[in-house]
């Protein structure tokens, strides 16, 4: 096995001497500031539950450390000479994203990403990090499996909860061409959501090292460097007939809204009252004490659907950005799903849908 070390000016000698030292003075500072920024990061915060999670074990588990650690992203990827698509062994814990796991020998030659859906999205240059690992874990398509042939309103005890993961910013941007999301049949979905040329990538926005939007560069076509204020389609999607607010507002409050029709179509259809905590597995009996024995048990298709879209949207923080014309179709089409459903009559103002 081929094991490679990235050198760049500079950051041997900050990681060796720490930035207190008149040896860190005397490097060079552009490749200094580049280790700031990524020290700074959440990439780079070896206490992380995120980097943490595994250590009672010794080791992270094949399937999680592709993207939880660097030498599992470079063995999958066969960056470090072993076969490609496979992590042969467990990985140790106490690595973080580091530099070689995008800048490492044959990163920007990664030609395609899959998604959990199976679906492959060709990558440009480095972009392939981004993608693999914020794309979750789960997909509309694994929803439509898991309750095919099912009947719509009917509680099945074979049902549990699909979680998509965390940060799933990849799948949000591709939209419809990689189903991160469940489409509900009957329906269009907005696909990639491009932007303009020159921000069509992870990297084109976030700093690659600090991970921070880079807000400034927003200014000079919305006049803000919000970009939680920045609207430039004036649809009332929500319905409150306000089309001033940013499109950050929108998403939020639908968001809102599909968490109330969950609870109503829980305690109506389902029988079974419901509660959403963000902390694992989400989704409690109501009225229990919120720990995994106490799991939402009483699922539908129609439930599990509108659930897994509530918690892909609610992950990705950044869905108004990302691609926001999907989040609204997906979170429309499932608040509409479960109002209609047995004639509940769900009373949740619906805007226009993109």
């Amino acid at each position: 096995m081929r094991t490679s070390t990235i050198v760049i000016a500079g950051i041997s000698a900050f990681l060796a001497f720490g930035p207190a030292s008149g040896a860190y003075a005397q490097q060079s500072s552009p490749e200094l500031t580049i280790v700031e920024k990524w020290l700074g990061s959440g990439h780079a915060d070896r206490d992380s539950p995120s980097f943490t999670h595994w250590n009672a074990e010794g080791a992270i588990p094949q399937n999680c450390a592709v993207c939880h650690s660097g030498e599992g992203f470079r063995e999958f990827y066969g960056l470090d000479g072993s076969p490609v698509g496979e992590i042969a062994h467990p990985i140790p814990t106490g690595g973080v994203i580091d530099c070689a796991t995008c800048h490492e020998d044959g990163a920007e030659d990664i030609a395609a990403v899959s998604f959990p859906s199976g679906i492959e999205i060709a990558t440009p240059g480095s972009v392939a990090t981004c993608l693999t690992c914020h794309q979750g874990r789960q997909s509309g398509v694994n929803i439509s499996r898991a309750t095919d042939g099912m009947d719509d309103d009917t509680v099945n005890p074979e049902l549990t909860f699909l979680n998509p993961h965390y940060a799933v910013a990849a799948a949000t941007q591709f939209g419809s061409e990689v189903k991160g999301a469940y489409e509900y049949p009957g329906k269009d979905y907005m696909g990639r959501f491009a932007h303009v040329p020159a921000f069509s990538t992870c990297a084109d926005c976030h700093d690659p090292h600090s991970l921070e939007v880079v807000a400034v560069t927003c200014v000079g076509c919305h006049q803000t460097d919000d970009v939680r204020a920045i609207r430039t389609s004036r649809g009332d999607y929500d319905g409150d007939g306000d089309t001033s607010t940013g499109i950050y507002l929108e998403i939020a409050n639908l968001t809102a809204r599909l968490s109330e029709a969950i609870e109503a179509y829980a305690s109506e259809i389902s029988g079974t009252p419901i509660v959403y905590a963000d902390r694992f597995p989400y989704f409690f009996n109501a009225g229990t004490e919120m720990t995994p024995a106490n799991r939402y048990n009483a699922w539908t298709p129609n439930l599990l659907r509108a659930a897994y879209n509530f918690q892909f949207i609610s992950k990705d923080k950044g869905a108004y950005s990302h691609n926001p014309h999907y989040a609204i179709q997906v979170l429309h089409d499932s608040i509409e799903s479960l109002a209609n459903a047995g004639n509940l009559g769900i009373e949740i103002e619906l805007g226009e849908r993109p």
